[in-house]
């Protein structure tokens, strides 16, 4: 498969193409969202251990994540019918990028020190083991022994406006390097007029 080269990493100021994306539910979602701020994370392939960790934290509090004005849109580097075997429990929308160009658009990367930091090991061996357990209790399954994207992907976080503009951006140094959703909760709150309105598209 031809990779594209990803673009520069997007700072806070820019502004993102308003779209509307497919997601593996059928669905439409749009980006921006012109009511709420908008969370966009990029993950890894379908089944992947650190970002199952990682979402199930914020299922645990997707209730206060909307509450807080935040629409949530995850987006995989792996085809639809394969995210489907691992995230139709998600109450969020699931997007497939198995050509990465949503990837290479926000400039988000894959390189070894996804899994070769040493950051990343203890939430990697923690992922792989409770993800192993889970297999074997019937509750997950095992990802796809061939990834087309790769294993070595990066996470990035972005915090979008309704107007377009990106409030906040992470790019992840490591497999395990995102925002917690104390620090995405907090973000929407520091981005948020004294009114209590969100920002206006």
């Amino acid at each position: 498969m031809l990779m594209r080269r990803p673009a520069r990493p997007l700072r806070p100021g820019s502004t993102v193409t308003e779209r509307r994306i497919d997601t593996v539910s059928g669905g439409l979602v749009g980006v921006p969202d012109p009511e709420r701020l908008l969370h966009l994370q990029f993950r890894r392939f379908a089944g992947c251990p650190v970002c199952h960790l990682h979402l199930r934290s914020v299922v645990r509090r997707h209730t206060e994540i909307e509450a807080a004005g935040i629409r949530e849109v995850v987006v995989f580097h792996s085809p639809a019918e394969e995210l489907l075997r691992h995230t139709a429990d998600l109450p969020f929308a699931v997007v497939a990028d198995p050509g990465k160009r949503l990837y290479t658009e926000f400039g988000v990367e894959s390189a070894p020190r996804a899994l070769l930091s040493p950051r990343a090991w203890g939430p990697v061996v923690g992922a792989v083991l409770r993800g192993g357990w889970e297999v074997l209790r019937g509750r997950e399954r095992l990802p796809a022994t061939h990834q087309p994207g790769g294993r070595l992907g990066l996470p990035a976080d972005f915090l979008i406006g309704s107007d377009g503009r990106i409030l906040a951006a992470k790019y992840g140094g490591h497999a395990y390097d995102q925002w917690p959703v104390d620090e995405l909760l907090r973000l929407a709150s520091s981005h948020r007029p004294a009114g209590g309105r969100l920002p206006a598209g």
